[in-house]
């Protein structure tokens, strides 16, 4: 009997230590990203009894039988699901912010404005070179504007793509991690504290993959997990292998994919926003050069069909095609095809500077510019309420998840309390097994 007392101790005592031991860990890692509280799963010990006592239960104590996760696959699939979309929102909302920014403080619609006033003023003395002169200074500045506007959207790209090309890279390298970990969780022993820090380890890496591009995993009993990217969805970690994300530039700044070759399309985390803000981009930038051209061939035609000051043919007041390149030509104010072709030198007749005129009028260049700038802010404004709300969302997963599987510091001292009493009454009955010894050795006296 006191030897079974005093196995049974032992056993209760080696069990009180190691959830004493799991404790300490969770506080010690109660701010460790990622790191996921511990519990002991603890069994009977129990054998048969011995010859001639075979019906006989010797009970035997208490053993460690594993050390368990508290994680739920279901929160931390949301976490990473809520994180990839508001990853998402905040880089393309970022994205087109810089966009409205690029596109307002350049000045063009100012410019535009002005431009269109300058031409009035000259209406009314067609002659008059201060007018002349300052028709072709608001029309520099307008190029001007232009061409800034142009080189705030190419740094807007150029940020967005470096940005991306980086994020492939960290995704590659984070793919490399999680085939890593599937082969050590291969050697690790089931219900180990190995087993338990791989998988976090692997929650992890998947949480930050998921906020570079969408997501599906698989997840096999051993704990090895099987990840594929996009959509279509490609695979991207099988095993302890890792294939290779990259990534191109098409000409109109625009972002593909592939995998090994094989096609995809970030529908979510930070490639997914910059892939959309890149689109959104390109569609932006090719309205303000279709406008900038537009603007450019109806001077330029209207310069064809009059005459200069000298009575010469009117000549090209601009060139270029683009935003970005679009640059006046014209050296002199004098040069202003005003007078209607044919008209001698010095004429007032406004007649070719009037059809400019109701030419912009109908082409209403300032109406387009307005238009590009309020379809802009309009985007900006649905994304950032799309954005608030994803937030809210994603905040609430991640509350739900440290509340499931995140470290309550007053528990846990509770637990040290009691996995404390438990060891000190396992030891009070070793003590108890060493007097029963005591008192049969003496009665044997």
């Amino acid at each position: 009997m006191a030897s079974d007392l005093l196995s049974i101790a032992v056993s209760g005592a080696r069990a009180a230590r190691g959830a004493l031991d799991v404790t300490a860990q969770n506080i010690a890692n109660a701010s460790s990203d990622g790191y996921t509280r511990r519990s002991l799963r603890l069994e009977e010990v129990s054998a048969a009894g011995g010859v001639g006592r075979v019906g006989d239960i010797s009970l035997s104590g208490a053993r460690i039988a594993e050390i368990r996760r508290n994680a739920d696959p279901f929160l931390q699939g949301e976490v990473r699901r809520t994180g990839g979309d508001l990853a998402r929102a905040n880089v393309e909302l970022k994205g087109l912010s810089n966009m409205e920014t690029a596109l307002e403080q350049s000045g063009v619609y100012d410019a535009m404005v002005e431009f269109e006033a300058s031409l009035q003023q000259l209406a009314g003395d067609p002659v008059d070179p201060a007018r002349r002169a300052a028709v072709l200074g608001e029309a520099e500045t307008l190029a001007s504007k232009f061409n800034i506007t142009a080189n705030g959207f190419d740094a807007v790209r150029d940020g967005l793509q470096f940005d991306a090309v980086a994020e492939v890279s960290e995704a590659n390298i984070i793919g490399q991690e999680i085939a890593r970990i599937n082969l050590r969780m291969n050697r690790a022993g089931p219900g180990s504290s190995d087993r338990a820090s791989l998988l976090d380890q692997r929650d992890l890496m998947l949480e930050k993959l998921s906020g570079l591009t969408s997501v599906t995993t698989s997840f096999a009993a051993d704990g090895t997990v099987a990840v594929s990217l996009g959509d279509p969805a490609r695979s991207f970690v099988n095993g302890g292998t890792s294939s290779q994300l990259t990534i191109a530039t098409a000409a109109d700044g625009t972002l593909t994919f592939d995998i090994d070759g094989q096609d995809m399309k970030p529908t979510s985390g930070s490639l997914g926003g910059a892939n959309l803000a890149l689109t959104e981009l390109a569609n932006v930038r090719s309205r303000l050069d279709k406008l900038a051209e537009s603007f450019a061939t109806t001077l330029n035609a209207a310069q064809a069909n009059g005459a200069a000051l000298d009575g010469s043919p009117g000549q090209p007041l601009f060139s270029g095609t683009t935003a970005g390149t679009l640059k006046v030509v014209l050296q002199s104010g004098n040069g202003l095809a005003t007078a209607p072709a044919g008209s001698p030198a010095g004429s007032r007749d406004p007649g070719n500077l009037e059809a400019l005129r109701q030419a912009l009028k109908a082409d209403d260049p300032i109406q387009g510019v307005s238009s590009l700038l309020f379809d802009v802010s309009s985007k900006v404004a649905g994304r950032t309420v799309t954005q608030n709300a994803l937030e809210t969302i994603a905040s609430t997963a991640r509350i739900s998840l440290v509340q499931q599987s995140g470290v309550d510091l007053d528990a846990e001292a509770a637990n040290l309390i009691r996995f404390q009493q438990a060891f000190q009454a396992s030891g009070r009955a070793m003590q108890t097994a060493s007097d029963i010894f005591d008192t049969l050795l003496g009665i044997g006296r």
